[in-house]
């Protein structure tokens, strides 16, 4: 366990802050998520672009949507936006500070961008309501209930949420005590709190209590947490640190993917695409 202690104590930087060049995509604005992996998507950014549509498309996201993207990084999924759907009207909220000055810099035409925390939305003064609410790989760092309770107050009647999350499959009853421990803590290196993760059923239940209909939950297990962990293991060269990057940046790619192999071959905890509509 000697990596994941190390994945937990030499942070040098924002928790959720990577190193997208490292990953293979060196674009101004980055993508910095786990991506869906296929035989067609073999780059990092062509998987992140994928993780992206599955999501946007499940929504049915049109050009005149009124979009808030939650959790959005470095901007590339606020480019793919306006690019890729022509969608006018975007705002997004994002923790890291850095990130924040360069997508203003970036993107000109973003109607805004807050430097805020997502579970804290009713503290922004937004304009107006969102028809849809998209949160790339990030919504699973809470719990579902602070996150629903935050998101549902900025929707509009029958707005769109979609977000991804993580799930307890029945397998999680068969741990005893020690094996749960041990899943807790491997979490806890990932910014997860497992008391947090809920099953399929209980997930349904938060979301109707929520206000919400039209649930649909989509295993994306094996493309996203088997995809990175297969991607990083069959590369051919080692990431090299430059001046932007450190040691800890490549090891934290590393241990990432090492997490999601283990998540991955257990199979207590799968990775989902969640969806739904506000009454």
């Amino acid at each position: 366990m000697k990596w994941l202690q190390q994945l937990r104590t030499e942070v040098s930087q924002h928790k959720y802050a990577i190193n997208a060049k490292l990953l293979g995509d060196s674009s101004e604005l980055a993508w910095s998520n786990l991506g869906y992996w296929s035989e067609i998507n073999q780059t990092y950014p062509e998987a992140c672009r994928a993780l992206a549509d599955h999501l946007a498309h499940s929504v049915q996201l049109t050009a005149s949507d009124h979009l808030l993207d939650l959790g959005c990084g470095q901007g590339a999924s606020l480019l793919h936006w306006q690019q890729q759907y022509q969608v006018q009207h975007i705002e997004a909220v994002e923790l890291q500070p850095k990130c924040v000055q360069q997508i203003q810099t970036a993107i000109p035409k973003l109607k805004a961008i807050h430097c805020h925390s997502f579970l804290n939305l009713k503290n922004i003064s937004f304009q107006q309501a969102f028809d849809v609410v998209l949160c790339i790989d990030a919504a699973y760092h809470s719990s579902l209930n602070s996150f629903l309770n935050s998101v549902t107050c900025v929707l509009n009647l029958k707005g769109r949420l979609g977000f991804h999350s993580l799930i307890l499959s029945p397998e999680f009853l068969n741990l005893n005590a020690v094996e749960k421990m041990q899943l807790a803590l491997l979490l806890k290196a990932a910014d997860v709190n497992l008391k947090d993760l809920l099953d399929e059923v209980a997930v349904q239940q938060q979301l109707a209590q929520a206000g919400f209909e039209h649930i649909q939950i989509e295993d994306f297990s094996e493309p996203v947490l088997g995809g990175f962990a297969r991607y990083i293991r069959q590369q051919t060269t080692a990431p090299q640190t430059d001046e932007q990057s450190t040691a800890f940046d490549v090891m934290k790619i590393k241990l990432t993917a090492k997490l999601c192999q283990k998540l991955w071959t257990q199979g207590v905890v799968r990775y989902v695409q969640v969806t739904a509509q506000k009454k």
